[in-house]
């Protein structure tokens, strides 16, 4: 019988868990990532110390898709944005699903069990974000591929930083995680799950249905909803850093420890994080502590239990 007693923590991969800067970005490349990745997943499950949820990226799979879908449109019809996010999750989803099961079986822990939810997240039809869309995704174009996209599709297109053009799109608040209710079930039968892939498929409600929209919901924002859905007491987001920090990468760089929730909203509003990167997710902690989770934990995944342990990593509480 399972202990009743282990936390509950919902555990946001960076992208480097998937596919790390400079590769390819072929299966094997992802799957031999992932199964480094899930050795460290999978210790915090065998400790018998946690139950856990776990979100991921999906930026450079979704622009390889949507760059596949470009090549070949001549070919095939291509897919919407929130068709591709929902293929991403569930190749992602596959991998670590079974690189999760392998490590489970090597350590004599066969009985538990790992499950995928294709997710939808809530958002608001109404979002400001829809008037200013300002993600980028997909490939790079010329100038002229770029205003033939934009006559063509409606598409909204920039220059982006000399590097050509691409597409952009709202990136709007997430309000609910759809597929909620499954996976409570799952989490009270001690299954580990896997939810909320790149910030989930974008769904609003119009009536009784639900409807995809072209969007990249952030997916740090994401998690931390899936995390106050399920009631989870600890948020931990692995990035490709041990630590937030001030003054990043200049010479009076500062790690930070342990901060308030008032202290690390204090620091968003004095410009220390970039909003790409470090800015959501202490936003995403921050909220995350607000909403009556214990604490919210920001570190790499190579030095995830060494900050579960309060030995290093960044945490935010109240």
């Amino acid at each position: 019988m399972e202990s009743n007693e282990k936390t509950l923590t919902v555990v946001a991969l960076g992208g480097n868990a998937i596919l790390k800067p400079g590769q390819e970005g072929t299966a094997k490349q992802q799957i031999e990532n992932v199964n480094e990745t899930t050795q460290q997943l999978a210790k915090m499950v065998l400790s018998g110390e946690y139950k856990i949820v776990v979100s991921h990226g999906n930026g450079p799979q979704v622009g390889n898709l949507m760059l596949q879908n470009e090549l070949a449109k001549e070919e095939v019809p291509s897919h919407p944005l929130d068709v591709c996010g929902a293929e991403s999750q569930g190749f992602i989803g596959y991998m670590l699903s079974q690189s999760l099961d392998n490590v489970f079986n090597e350590n004599g822990r066969g009985d538990i069990p790992v499950a995928t939810v294709l997710t939808q997240t809530l958002i608001d039809g109404d979002d400001p974000a829809f008037n200013d869309p300002s993600k980028p995704v997909g490939p790079f174009y010329t100038e002229e591929a770029a205003t033939e996209l934009k006559e063509e599709k409606d598409y909204d297109m920039i220059e982006d930083a000399g590097r050509g053009y691409r597409r952009v799109v709202p990136s709007p608040a997430p309000k609910e995680i759809v597929e909620k209710e499954p996976i409570r079930q799952l989490l009270a039968a001690h299954t580990v799950v896997i939810a909320a892939g790149g910030g989930g498929i974008p769904v609003v409600r119009e009536g009784d249905k639900l409807v995809g929209r072209e969007a990249v919901i952030d997916k740090d924002l994401a998690t931390e909803q899936l995390a106050e859905d399920v009631d989870a007491e600890l948020l931990v987001i692995l990035t490709d850093v041990e630590n937030v920090y001030l003054n990043y990468n200049q010479p009076d760089e500062e790690a930070l420890d342990q901060v308030t929730v008032e202290e690390a909203r204090s620091y968003i509003d004095e410009g220390h994080f970039a909003r790409g990167s470090m800015k959501p997710k202490v936003k995403a902690g921050i909220e995350f502590v607000e909403s009556g989770g214990d604490k919210a934990v920001i570190t790499s995944l190579s030095k995830v239990q060494e900050a579960l342990d309060g030995n290093t990593g960044t945490t935010i509480t109240s």
